[in-house]
């Protein structure tokens, strides 16, 4: 997975004033969990502009000076009406740990059912795995290739050893769904064959 660099400086005073003074002054406080003890820190609000407003999901490394921390994203706070972001908090994680995620799940392929007027719908969007830093993905891939018309994929179809997916194996990620414009699916080889037979009985009448 993916890595992003959070340079921040280490927090001495987490009282209420110092806080609303650094929100004042364009700082984000945050605190990382998971450690020995907690660690307070703050950060420029746009050094988080590649971590909060993506869909992409990333590890990150907080840079205090002389002292980095492995991390992942647990929690953040905005403020209601402008959106500002209040707070964040981190997990510090540990190559020999596993740690828990939402991983985005993408779709790839062109759907047999979609091709014949079915429409493709994303059930589930993310999802939640379980695995060791290095194991982590980018994102789950969905091969939805030959998926026909009234078929669905579960989560048991996309499981693998690196991570465990933390859902029921009938967890439905998409399915394709008919429409007014849908087709009946036939095999390629069916349509071959019912064309050869079309050209061998026009041979036969001539």
């Amino acid at each position: 997975m993916k890595s992003i660099t959070i340079k921040g400086s280490k927090r001495e005073s987490v009282g209420k004033k110092a806080t609303k003074a650094l929100r004042n002054a364009g700082m984000v406080p945050c605190v990382v969990y998971g450690g020995k003890e907690p660690i307070s820190f703050s950060a420029e609000e746009i050094a988080f502009k590649n971590l909060v407003y993506t869909p992409d999901v990333h590890t990150v490394v907080v840079d205090l000076g002389g002292t980095k921390v492995n991390a992942i994203l647990q929690d953040i706070q905005f403020h209601p009406v402008t959106d500002r972001i209040l707070h964040i908090d981190f997990y510090q994680i540990f190559d020999d740990k596993e740690v828990t995620m939402e991983i985005p799940v993408r779709t790839t392929g062109n759907s047999r059912g979609v091709r014949n007027g079915g429409t493709l719908r994303i059930v589930t969007r993310n999802l939640r795995v379980k695995a060791l830093p290095e194991n982590l993905p980018d994102f789950i891939e969905a091969d939805i290739t030959e998926m026909k018309i009234g078929a669905k994929m579960y989560t048991k179809s996309i499981e693998t050893d690196k991570y465990k997916i933390m859902h029921p194996e009938n967890t439905v990620i998409c399915q394709v769904r008919t429409s007014r414009t849908a087709v009946a699916d036939v095999d390629d080889e069916d349509e071959e064959g019912e064309a050869t037979e079309d050209a061998g009985e026009a041979a036969a009448e001539a």
